[in-house]
């Protein structure tokens, strides 16, 4: 049984040396990080689909190395013209805590992707990179489809998808997955949540903020806690000046411009190591003026003299 479907989104994704290794293995020759493009992509999911269908949890498994080395083309056209990018590797994200419509804990077989930095590939990245190509859905072969109710094989009993049987919709399970043919950007997948992954980066901080002050019941969440990194940072700021401050006090060799650039590089745990031991070392260079055995005596109200 053939089916085509699609369930996610894409992101841009940085290759690293463990990616590069995988594309390397699907090129005919060495490629760097430079010559490629990569992004992530969200093939298909468990969910019931709008056609009332879904893959069960094996299914998307197995189709996860089906997948690797097929490629990515536009609205299911197999044409080698129309071959942009290639799938290197892949994996199935559980999310036990959000569950389908059947009931069952959400998971999603997503997979990484790569096309060549070239002239002809530059509009293409630039419409993944501005969310235009996201969309994306699959064409694959399955040995069996069971219908959700009576266990049977769909369409060979009384029950219509979509509709409700003793309080029990009916969809058509697909398993057993036998090829995967390829994945293609689409205008409409069947699965709704199909396509290029989206994910926020320090660049896009500012797309963030704008996606909750469209959505208002975060908004007072997001003021705390946009207040809560302030003080952190000032925190930060004047637990790095501190620490400067007992460096240079403590060592006069020391540069002062070289070691605030390295404390501003500091997390919390590392400059309050250094704090300790400057602190040390200060006592020891600048010990107390209080002689002991000598006594301290009273005046006028707190003023002592020694």
């Amino acid at each position: 049984m053939d089916v085509r479907k699609g369930a996610g989104a894409a992101e841009r994704y940085q290759a690293g040396e463990d990616d590069l290794a995988c594309i390397n293995r699907l090129a005919k020759r060495e490629l760097t990080a430079d010559e490629v493009y990569t992004f992530a992509v969200r093939l298909c999911d468990n969910e019931v689909d709008r056609d009332f269908e879904r893959f069960d949890e094996a299914a998307l498994s197995a189709l996860g190395d089906l997948f690797v080395g097929k490629s990515g083309i536009f609205d299911h056209q197999w044409s080698a013209l129309g071959q942009t990018a290639r799938i290197y590797r892949t994996e199935l994200v559980r999310q036990p805590e959000r569950l389908t419509a059947a009931g069952d804990g959400y998971c999603y077989l997503k997979a990484w992707a790569y096309l060549m930095r070239t002239e002809k590939n530059a509009d293409l990245i630039a419409e993944i990179e501005g969310g235009i190509k996201k969309e994306v859905s699959v064409g694959c072969a399955v040995g069996r489809s069971v219908c959700s109710v009576c266990g049977e094989e769909s369409g060979t009993c009384g029950h219509q998808k979509g509709q409700e049987y003793g309080g029990k919709l009916c969809y058509a399970e697909l398993r057993e997955p036998t090829d995967a043919y390829e994945w293609s950007f689409v205008a409409v997948p069947a699965q709704r949540e199909a396509g290029v992954m989206k994910r926020f980066d320090p660049a896009g901080e500012d797309a963030l903020e704008q996606y909750v002050k469209r959505s208002k019941k975060f908004q007072k969440t997001w003021d705390i806690l946009q207040k809560q990194a302030e003080l952190g940072r000032s925190y930060l700021k004047g637990l790095r000046r501190e620490v400067v401050r007992l460096a240079l006090v403590s060592d006069e060799t020391l540069d002062g411009e070289v070691f605030e650039g390295i404390a501003a590089k500091l997390d919390e745990p590392e400059l309050l190591e250094l704090k300790k031991v400057y602190e040390a070392r200060s006592r020891k260079l600048f010990p107390s003026q209080l002689r002991a055995g000598t006594e301290r005596k009273e005046t006028d109200g707190d003023m002592f003299r020694v």
